[in-house]
């Protein structure tokens, strides 16, 4: 586990870095990952819009930010992407608009598919799912928690839709978004800011 951490670290982007690698390689008309087809080239023209538009009109709550201004120790959230995946568009720019606000937190990105002894290390059921956070010690790198790939009603949803109809299909994808637009990331930013509160908490009952 240790050298699959350090590996990612090491590969690691910015969030500015991995928007550029993924803006410039759809440009070239490719996408990040191994498969190269024209339905991942949509859904990366579809991500990018999402993106854009949560950079620009995300909003934390003052509420949130207060909590996530208490953190007293400092975290590397090591982040599991690609490109395509629709719950990685609408997920990692809330994880870098908290990162951002708050000093304690740095947000570094790694590809799945270039970093396959890491995703295999943080699998989610069995399965490369993706978002996957990692939270880290900034001074260890030991690992403290994960999180994803999506938040608790997304994937409420998800699993509810796949035991009604038996597959996840465009619908299914349709509908998701939906739900992620009205949530607005702030389902998203509780999950995170209240699994940091918890580290916490069992960081200082352990002294």
């Amino acid at each position: 586990m240790k050298m699959a951490i350090a590996e990612g670290l090491f590969r690691s982007h910015t969030y500015l870095k991995y928007r550029n690698i993924i803006t410039k390689l759809f440009a070239d008309g490719k996408v990040t990952g191994n498969s190269q087809t024209e339905a991942l080239l949509g859904y990366t023209k579809l991500n990018e819009s999402r993106m854009n538009r949560l950079d620009k009109k995300l909003v934390v709550p003052e509420d949130l930010i207060k909590r996530l201004l208490a953190l007293k120790q400092k975290y590397v959230w090591l982040v599991i992407s690609e490109g395509w995946c629709g719950d990685s568009a609408q997920v990692v720019p809330v994880m870098n608009k908290l990162a951002t606000l708050s000093p304690n937190i740095e947000l570094k990105l790694v590809f799945r598919d270039e970093n396959d002894a890491l995703m295999n290390t943080f699998l989610t059921n069995g399965s490369r799912s993706i978002p996957k956070l990692i939270v880290l010690d900034a001074e260890t790198n030991e690992v403290k928690g994960t999180w994803g790939p999506r938040p608790k009603g997304a994937a409420d949803f998800i699993k509810s839709y796949k035991s009604q109809y038996g597959v996840i299909d465009e619908t299914a994808k349709t509908e998701l978004h939906l739900w992620y637009t009205h949530d607005k990331g702030l389902s998203t930013q509780n999950e995170l800011i209240e699994l940091m509160e918890e580290m916490e908490v069992s960081l200082y009952a352990k002294r």
